[in-house]
């Protein structure tokens, strides 16, 4: 049984983070504002979170795409993308990258990389390719902040 307050911070990290915080926002503003575009970069923080299981940043990129016209319909099926039938082969795409490079390193899931990297070069450019990985680098590095951290989800 846990002993902590999941409400309750380790550390004010945003305050103490100094310019390593600000760049990491910086960063996520500009993957937003790449050629992938905010609905495709929040679908892929979405599921990055949920493969870390970062309750804040779950709770933050559902509610963006859900102010962004979004279907919660969708979202709600993210976690099961590959049998809904609600995302396109690129969002299929990005979606399969994201879970090949946050997934613990497995033999098989190994050896289906090069599949799964080949699958998201038919649906984006180089330059695309390589902003979908930033995209999951940087949700990815969040993540381990807000769980390490216990950034609450806010009330």
């Amino acid at each position: 049984m846990s002993t902590h307050d999941s409400n309750q911070p380790r550390l004010p990290f945003y305050k103490l983070g100094g310019k390593p915080i600000q760049a990491l926002i910086d960063f996520s503003g500009r993957i937003k504002e790449s050629s992938i575009g905010p609905a495709l970069a929040e679908l892929i923080f979405l599921r990055v979170s949920q493969l870390n299981g970062c309750a804040f940043c779950l709770d933050m990129h559902w509610s963006a795409l859900i102010k962004s016209g979004e279907d919660a319909r969708k979202l709600n099926m993210v976690a099961a993308w590959q049998e809904a039938p609600f995302f396109s082969p690129r969002e299929r795409a990005a979606l399969g990258w994201a879970e090949a490079l946050t997934l613990p390193p497995h033999p098989q899931r190994e050896a289906d990389q090069d599949a799964v990297f080949a699958t998201l070069r038919e649906h984006f450019s180089d330059q695309e390719a390589v902003e979908v990985t930033m995209a999951i680098a940087n949700m990815n590095a969040w993540n381990r902040i807000s769980v390490g951290m216990r950034n609450p989800v806010p009330a």
